[in-house]
């Protein structure tokens, strides 16, 4: 899979710096006077409570959804609904929030940064594409210390960097962050109404007999017992398809390239159980079936392609991990 040269990153962008720069949390952990916030182009058209989840770091959102309730929160000095979209030229006013004192997660060590700035594919005035690392979360939570755009943020020193997509913590690939909050908007439109088209390398189990096939299989998301979130097949699901299409055939392996045609969680994995072909490496979906290559890592899902309108065709070449299965694979005799 060739890799298309990207455009070379200039070498000095223009320094843009968000008014809420001036509102950061105090070493204390709390807001501790009245803030007031200028809305710029990289707030315009956010949802406020979404805005104060960004903001106001380290405060439940149940504390903020109660401070909208009360009118603590406020714009043009009038009260707002959480639902409330902000305008350039707004002025938010936050009044004083009294916190218990959190203990600050580490700075990301420069290293890990600094390979993170190796890794983007592609780069202009308002998009970054980075390809991220299998293992990575692209946000911080739920246990983990920080993600991609955190550590995008420190390394860039640009704390107004948004994702404008997810892909799963085991998932190696393309990642689009925004440095506007005008192509945030756009691309997430263009994504909504499907009009980016994203593609996948994966290793499945088994020889896929079929050259092309469109997956099309509904699915929902459910929990297990313990909290943690599954998908699976179900006709009470959402409707969901995947255009899956061969590679290279091996002894109980096939390379395909898959593209979901629809956005659902784990869609590509949970589609690929449901032929008998899940993903190698994959915890959740794959382990019905067995598989020879016990050494296998990671999840052999890599987000490869990005043809977005607008903008070159963006892509990032097959993980040495991956190469290094393929390469101790022998092709299928099926192979065409």
């Amino acid at each position: 899979m060739p890799l298309k040269s990207a455009p070379s990153r200039p070498a000095k962008f223009e320094e843009e710096k968000l008014e809420q720069e001036k509102a950061d949390v105090d070493t204390a952990g709390a807001w501790q006077s009245v803030t007031w916030i200028d809305v710029t182009e990289h707030h315009e058209g956010q949802r406020i409570d979404n805005f104060l989840f960004r903001t106001l770091k380290g405060v439940p959102k149940s504390r903020i959804y109660r401070l909208i309730r009360e009118g603590e929160v406020r714009v043009n000095k009038k009260r707002i609904k959480a639902e409330t979209k902000l305008n350039i030229g707004d002025q938010i006013r936050i009044a004083p929030i009294r916190m218990q004192q959190q203990e600050d997660h580490a700075p990301i060590g420069d290293s890990v940064a600094q390979g993170l700035l190796a890794r983007i594919i592609y780069e202009d005035e308002g998009l970054i594409v980075v390809n991220k690392p299998s293992g990575i979360a692209v946000h911080g939570g739920s246990g983990v210390a920080y993600g991609l755009i955190e550590a995008m943020r420190q390394a860039t020193g640009k704390k107004y960097l948004e994702l404008i997509h997810r892909i799963d913590r085991d998932t190696s690939g393309l990642v689009m962050i925004s440095k506007k909050r005008s192509v945030l908007k756009t691309l997430q439109d263009d994504l909504r109404e499907h009009r980016i088209k994203k593609t996948y390398a994966a290793i499945v189990k088994g020889v896929v007999a079929l050259d092309k096939q469109l997956i099309d299989a509904p699915l929902l998301r459910y929990e297990l017992n313990n909290g943690e979130r599954r998908v699976r097949v179900s006709k009470e699901g959402k409707p969901s398809q995947t255009q899956w299409n061969v590679v290279e055939r091996y002894t109980g392996a096939t390379l395909i390239h898959a593209s979901p045609l629809s956005g659902r969680t784990h869609q590509i994995r949970v589609h690929g159980l449901s032929i008998g072909h899940p993903l190698v490496g994959d915890d959740k979906y794959g382990h019905q079936v067995p598989f020879s290559h016990h050494d296998v890592k990671r999840l052999c899902l890599h987000a490869m392609r990005l043809e977005i309108p607008n903008y070159p065709v963006i892509e990032a070449p097959l993980p040495d991990d991956m190469q290094k299965l393929i390469k101790s694979l022998s092709k299928s005799s099926d192979s065409n």
